[in-house]
């Protein structure tokens, strides 16, 4: 596996519209889950090691309040191996689960697929979030897929932000925060994230008044080893595109090739 910093220079999104999941890597749960955290209330922890998980009797499942949700931020998720939850409201909504809904929940947990939409009114959760040595692979479901675009707006800047620093006038270095990405703007990009597209943090260029993120689209992966191949191919062309910040402007475009 080509894992390490790799899996931080390059972020794959592949788009299954029709069942509401995005298969992704690059992306870990502190990013996705400080960049949502408007809409994570309680989670059920389905796959995972987290020690401080309150136990619901119902289920046999662990949970996790929103007090402790900071705490699971901050583990090391990847090194958990496998990373399964599906958030809920109340507990009350849990606790009302049938064996049916139970059995569907534990075997999306356990085999990373849905047998129905993992969707639950008593629930009323908006996401299903699988993972396999999370940030690596990364399958997540969404309720509403502008949540995904919301956060992927968010999360791009952040790493950008992390990843670049450049020089003053005094030749000191900075690190230059970044806007939010506007989710219109990634929506206009919904063709090539139902192909499978990579945006390329490695290959940012920035020069005196813009910054730009270049994409490639290259095909749906489902094994990231194979991903990165596909990249490495793909790169020798052109990009299909690019995010361009407008550093006067503060404003971010989409330009296509």
């Amino acid at each position: 596996m080509k894992k390490n910093s790799n899996n931080q220079e390059l972020l794959y999104f592949h788009l299954n519209d029709r069942d509401h999941f995005v298969l992704s890597s690059g992306i870990e749960f502190y990013e996705f889950s400080r960049s949502l955290s408007d809409s994570l209330q309680k989670l059920l922890l389905l796959k995972h090691k987290f020690e401080e998980g309150e136990f619901n009797n119902h289920t046999l499942l662990h949970y996790v309040h929103e007090e402790s949700l900071q705490k699971l931020m901050e583990e090391n998720i990847a090194n958990y191996g496998d990373f399964c939850w599906i958030d809920f409201e109340e507990l009350e909504g849990v606790n009302v689960l049938s064996p049916q809904e139970l059995a569907e929940i534990l075997y999306l947990g356990h085999t990373k697929h849905h047998l129905k939409l993992p969707f639950y009114n008593q629930l009323g959760n908006r996401f299903a979030y699988l993972s396999q040595d999370d940030g690596w692979l990364n399958k997540i479901y969404y309720r509403n897929l502008n949540d995904f675009f919301r956060m992927l707006g968010q999360v791009i800047p952040r790493k950008i932000m992390m990843q670049k620093t450049e020089k003053t006038l005094l030749g000191m270095r900075k690190k230059r925060e970044y806007p939010p990405i506007n989710k219109e703007i990634l929506k206009a990009l919904t063709p090539v994230f139902k192909e499978g597209v990579v945006f390329a943090l490695r290959k940012v260029e920035h020069s005196r008044n813009r910054l730009d993120l270049p994409l490639w689209v290259i095909g749906d992966y489902d094994d990231m080893d194979d991903m990165f191949d596909g990249f490495s191919q793909a790169s020798n062309n052109p990009p299909d595109g690019r995010l361009i910040f407008d550093k006067k402007l503060k404003e971010w475009s989409l330009q296509a090739e």
